[in-house]
């Protein structure tokens, strides 16, 4: 079994601009496609997506164990990243070789390497360093083109920082009592699905009118009850969906979140204080067990045999290594449906409600840890915020680019 020592990579790769983990995978091109590798694949307006550049995304993609047909998404992150690399060039924004290299190593420091480091493991597995430096690009510059439309016309108000930095300098943190609504996302369904999740918080206006529409729409055990969640801890929550559930009142529903393979809203139902909540900001350290969705048998067997994380070891004895991981990262770092799940769990405790392929995802809650940091100052607290905003106003953008694009085949 292998311990996920390159965790700060999958976790990264989870927020943005990537997603995903280091898994061992062997991907070779055919000798017909080595042939043919740089013929077109797709065309975005002027743009050109190359068959080379379609494998190697494949290749990243499997090797991340992102969900979905790998195909499909490769080629759906790539017509994105020409969108973006298009509306850049419109407006004329580009980068200059220091943030380009800023950016590489801020991205790899999130695996506790550097670039180049990481360019060698990457290199290994067959994935070029121009895959990783222009899908670093491509993020690099997009996030410059949001924030030239959107900066001066998304208010930050005074109020919201000032409740932030009184939540961060707290010695002790909040709790806050959530319900939960989530909407599943097959591929390709997906802006679809954030769609529909828009127009559900939009008309939603009430927590009655909430639970109903969990019991309709929500594919987690909560939806029975409305999707009616105990008090959590609000460090035991990712930091993006944290942020988004402090700034919300009482009765109000949250702009929705993408996880993989879902959509999830929050509706907040209360907030206060927890005299015996860890810090802020904690690491988590899980296990992960895939066990194969149609035997049941097994997956009941599995859980009523362990009671601690390294008990799953003995379970994984004879699997592929990739079939059992222990992690730790920081709540910032953790995927957020991962993050959603170890919120509900405390140490010992199992969840088996996230899927990948055709395998349920045993996860295990193996211990949370403090982190001690220097508070964050005001400016740090109105980036934060304003990045928040940016992120769901930037899903809009991208859809109105992709609405105006010419997208064709050869």
């Amino acid at each position: 079994m292998r311990r996920a020592a390159t965790l700060g990579l999958a976790s990264a790769l989870a927020l943005a601009p990537l997603p995903g983990a280091f898994a061992p995978l062997a991907l070779a091109p055919t000798p017909a496609l080595a042939q043919d590798m740089f013929a077109p694949r797709m065309y975005v307006g002027d743009r050109v997506i190359t068959r080379y550049e379609v494998e190697q995304r494949i290749l990243f993609l499997k090797l991340l164990r992102a969900p979905g047909n790998p195909e499909e998404q490769a080629l759906k992150g790539l017509i994105e990243d020409k969108l973006r690399l298009t509306e850049a060039k419109r407006l004329k924004i580009t980068l200059s070789e220091k943030e380009l290299t800023e950016g590489m190593n801020e991205f790899a420091a999130r695996a506790n390497l550097t670039a180049d480091q990481l360019i060698v493991e990457l290199q290994k597995i067959g994935i070029a360093a121009e895959t990783f430096r222009d899908f670093v690009s491509a993020g690099l510059l997009w996030r410059k083109a949001v924030r030239q439309r959107y900066v001066g016309q998304v208010p930050v108000p005074e109020a919201d920082i000032d409740k932030a930095l009184a939540a961060a300098a707290r010695p002790k943190a909040l709790k806050v009592l959530v319900s939960e609504l989530v909407i599943p996302a097959e591929p390709g369904q997906e802006d679809a699905v954030f769609a529909q999740a828009q127009d559900l918080a939009r008309s939603i206006h009430s927590e009655a009118a909430f639970a109903e529409a969990a019991r309709q729409y929500s594919a987690s055990p909560t939806a029975p009850n409305g999707g009616r969640l105990d008090w959590l801890p609000l460090s035991n929550l990712p930091g993006q969906i944290a942020g988004q559930i402090l700034a919300l009142g009482p009765g109000d529903v949250s702009a929705p979140v993408a996880v993989p393979g879902a959509v999830v809203l929050f509706l907040l139902r209360s907030v206060a204080p927890d005299e015996t909540a860890e810090p802020i900001k904690v690491n988590v350290t899980w296990a992960e067990l895939l066990v194969p969705a149609d035997d049941p048998a097994r997956l009941a067997s599995v859980k009523a045999a362990v009671d601690q994380c390294n008990d799953l070891y003995g379970q994984a004895k004879g699997l592929p290594a990739d079939y059992m991981t222990m992690t730790t990262a920081t709540m910032g770092e953790v995927p957020k449906d991962v993050g959603l799940e170890l919120a509900k769990l405390d140490p010992g405790e199992i969840s088996t409600a996230l899927s990948r392929g055709s395998f349920k995802r045993l996860i295990m809650l193996c211990k949370r840890e403090p982190v001690l940091e220097t508070p964050p100052s005001r400016s740090n607290i109105r980036e934060q915020l304003l990045n928040q905003k940016l992120e769901s106003l930037a899903n809009g953008y991208l859809e109105e680019l992709r609405a105006a694009a010419i997208i064709r085949e050869p």
